[in-house]
Parts: structure tokens; sequence; C-alpha cells
């Protein structure tokens, strides 16, 4: 037979996830980023393979934020490793 988890522990488990940490909201705000200037990307290439006129240069400014998307949700990432460095170091 296999163990089952208790329904305590699934409840403890279930909460952690939940509870949104340190950086969370920063590798959210960081994908919406880079999804819009990925859908940038791909609406200012899209005439190049059509043959019609190209965007102007604002559009591929646009592009960019692909680039700061990244960049904002790898600085929620770190932020959630210094916490979590910052929990452990007590623990230890």
């Amino acid at each position: 037979m296999t163990a089952t988890p208790s329904a305590r522990a699934t409840d403890q488990a279930t909460a952690a996830t939940e509870e949104a940490g340190p950086g969370d909201g920063l590798v959210r705000i960081g994908a919406i980023v880079f999804i819009v200037g990925a859908l940038a990307t791909l609406i200012t290439v899209a005439p190049l393979f059509l043959g019609s006129e190209p965007f102007p240069s604002v559009a591929y400014a646009v592009c960019m934020l692909m680039g700061v998307g990244f960049l904002i949700a790898a600085a929620g990432v770190l932020r959630s490793i210094a916490a979590q460095r910052r929990r452990a170091r007590p623990a230890a």
C-alpha cells in the first residue's frame, strides 16, 4: 500500500504555496511585461514575412519590453532567494 499524506500535512503544504513571498509580485509583473514584449516582437516581425510595410520605430522599441520583463522577473527571483537565505540562516 502507498502511504497517503495526512489532511493536516496537505493543508500546511497548500497554505505554504498560496502564501505570496517576497519577489513573487516582481516575477508576475516581469512575466506579463515579457509576454507583452514577445507579442510586440511577433507583430513587428510579421510584415517582414508578409511583404507589407514595416511598422514605425516606436513599435520596435516596444519589443524591448521583452528584455525589461526578463530583468524584472530575475530581480524577483533574486529577492526570493535572498529572503529564503535570511530565513534559513537562523535555523542553521
